[in-house]
């Protein structure tokens, strides 16, 4: 079988689980891994005050996961288009189940950091082979889902988590605990469903990191990462330091309004990817930069005038601009990939948007500690955020005059080829 395949041919050894639901077991691994990545973030307060350490070392957790994000994203993310998607994703589910243990077993810093590195590999290592793994079974459908399934898991773990902190016993271990449960079922569901793509040779090569694109590629995701990265630095702030800025607004220190804030920002996230589904990729995009602006805006007036309500209407209106701005740039590209590169494209998509989680949200824990405070730091990073955007928008703009110019726009009404290609005429269009 060519190893262009999209979908694995039926045998008669195929697995129980058919093409359909297992479409829905791989979106479950994305929405569990990012519900586990979320799941620390309402627990930092009890972290702090039982090891009494300083909100630069929250930042220092929360980044150091990107860290480790990115690094399995460069060293594994195109590992699975070579040994199969299912060996990927079975390895890694086992990294996070261990992730798990090590959380809840955690007596300090160090094992906690230990935890946080281990479930960053795994996820990193998961993310280019189950989204890679939907476009296998669905290329439209697995483009909608990688772009909806990181908000969901997003929000989901945050409010979970919470709630579990705040009524359940001994929360440092039930959500953890809870979570194994779930790695244990996927894993077994993985391994009943039939792989989606051939082995080919070249899988010990993958592992060097390499930034490369392939060309047909190259222009749409130079102007989607300016997206990516500035949504994505929105989620690393309230992923770190917005538990405590929220808290701080209300007067609280409830762990549900410590995680709270990024439910508000993620699942609206993963609404706006519904809402928009069916409008053009550069339209989604150019709404995700208009309602970034504005929600950041919002909020920094919130933060200003101590109005909680405010507040979190601005989060709103930024995950709307999160989810919008993030589907639009994985919308954009992902389209015009072939599928033995799906997984190796997906994962630099990715690797941008850690950068932009991991980097911005350190930086700002430093701040908080020898600069002005959390509240001056938390205005600032909301300025800086909101400069991401708009040189992002400056960059679609200019990526746009430069298609006009060269006759790039090939489709009646202007319709640049991506979007050709996005609304299913894959095969009529060729990438430019």
């Amino acid at each position: 079988m060519n190893h262009l395949a999209q979908h694995a041919r039926p045998t008669a050894q195929s697995r129980p689980i058919p093409p359909r639901a297992a479409f829905y077991v791989l979106a479950s691994i994305v929405v569990s891994f990012l519900a586990a990545s979320s799941a620390p973030t309402p627990l930092y307060a009890s972290y702090q005050a039982e090891w009494g350490f300083s909100p630069i070392t929250t930042t220092v957790v929360f980044g150091i996961y990107a860290i480790a994000v990115l690094s399995g994203l460069l060293v594994l993310g195109k590992l699975s288009d070579h040994v199969g998607r299912r060996p990927v994703l079975i390895s890694a589910i086992a990294a996070q189940a261990v992730a798990m243990v090590l959380f809840s077993t955690a007596g300090g810093v160090g094992e906690l950091l230990v935890a946080r590195i281990v479930q960053g590999l795994s996820t990193g290592a998961a993310l280019g082979a189950v989204g890679a793994a939907m476009m296998d079974i669905n290329r439209s459908r697995g483009t909608m889902a990688n772009a909806f399934a990181p908000g969901l898991g997003t929000a989901t773990g945050a409010l979970v988590s919470g709630f579990v902190v705040q009524y359940l016993p001994a929360p440092t271990h039930t959500i953890y605990l809870g979570l194994l449960g779930v790695f244990v079922a996927q894993a077994v569901a993985i391994a009943l469903i039939d792989e989606t793509v051939t082995r080919a040779p070249g899988a010990l090569a993958s592992l060097v990191p390499e930034i490369k694109l392939p060309r047909s590629v190259r222009g749409a995701a130079l102007a989607a990462a300016p997206v990516i990265f500035a949504v994505w630095a929105l989620a690393g702030f309230y992923g770190s330091l917005g538990p405590a800025l929220v808290r701080t607004l209300v007067g609280s220190t409830s762990a549900v309004w410590g995680g709270l804030g990024l439910f508000v920002l993620a699942f609206v996230a993963a609404v706006a990817v519904l809402v928009l589904r069916g409008a053009r990729a550069t339209t989604v995009m150019y709404t995700g930069i208009g309602a970034l602006v504005v929600g950041v805006a919002v909020t920094l007036l919130a933060v200003a005038q101590n109005v909680p309500a405010l507040f979190f209407a601005g989060t709103a209106v930024a995950g709307f601009g999160f989810g919008s701005g993030f589907q639009g740039g994985i919308r954009t590209v992902l389209p015009l990939t072939r599928p033995h590169e799906s997984s190796g494209v997906l994962s630099l998509l990715f690797v941008v948007a850690y950068l932009g989680m991991g980097v911005p949200s350190v930086v700002a824990g430093t701040l908080v500690v020898h600069g002005g405070g959390l509240v001056p730091t938390s205005e600032e990073y909301g300025a800086v955020v909101i400069g991401l955007a708009l040189l992002a928008l400056a960059a679609l703009l200019l990526r746009r005059g430069t298609q006009s110019a060269s006759g790039v726009l090939v489709a009646s009404g202007g319709t640049p080829a991506v979007e050709v290609r996005e609304a299913g005429h894959a095969d009529a269009v060729s990438p430019r």
